[in-house]
């Protein structure tokens, strides 16, 4: 089921500009939780450099996330490692890592799995939908949660990619992407 669902989430938090990791800065972390005005998507031009830093600070990002409890403001000390790995590898600071993840987000959930083409998010999101509705071995309660969360992502609106050359690149790197994406965890 999360194979089916994450292509949604990551759809939604697309729409509202959201990247995987913006709780963990106080600012992003103070609009999203507290129900205020998502953050406007700064697009970019991305380049190899930055998708292969994204990759490779995913590992040490990850670890000191995954310590971090939802809906709690981080410790100075956790912000200060985030913006360590980042600098680390290649970013200014944390802002830049998080716009270039949000840019990445922005084509990789409109990309589909399955031909490795960008078709847009609202494509792929209905591509969803039909693959949990033909699913047999889903319970019911999944099915209806899992076709929830679709349902309201495809309400959402498509920001129009600005930067055309982030769809060749980011289609390139699909497969290593992946786990950066959080693909891997199903």
């Amino acid at each position: 089921m999360h194979r089916l669902i994450r292509p949604a989430l990551t759809a939604l938090s697309i729409a509202v500009a959201a990247a995987s990791f913006a709780s963990v800065t106080t600012d992003r972390a103070m609009a999203q939780q507290g129900g205020g005005a998502p953050t406007q998507l700064k697009q970019i031009a991305l380049s190899q450099k930055q998708i292969d830093g994204a990759i490779a600070a995913q590992k040490d990002m990850d670890a000191i996330t995954s310590k971090l409890q939802p809906n709690s403001k981080p410790d100075p000390k956790v912000l200060a490692q985030i913006d360590a790995v980042a600098k680390k590898n290649g970013f200014a600071n944390t802002d830049e890592y998080y716009t270039v993840m949000d840019n990445i987000s922005l084509v990789y959930g409109g990309i589909d799995p399955a031909t490795k083409k960008y078709v847009g998010s609202e494509a792929v999101i209905k591509s969803q939908i039909a693959e949990v509705q033909a699913d047999k071995k889903m319970s019911a309660n999944d099915k209806k949660e899992a076709l929830n969360q679709l349902n309201e992502a495809l309400k959402q609106p498509e920001p129009a990619i600005q930067n055309k050359g982030n769809i060749d690149l980011v289609v390139k790197n699909f497969d290593k992407l992946g786990p950066v994406m959080n693909e891997d965890q199903q």
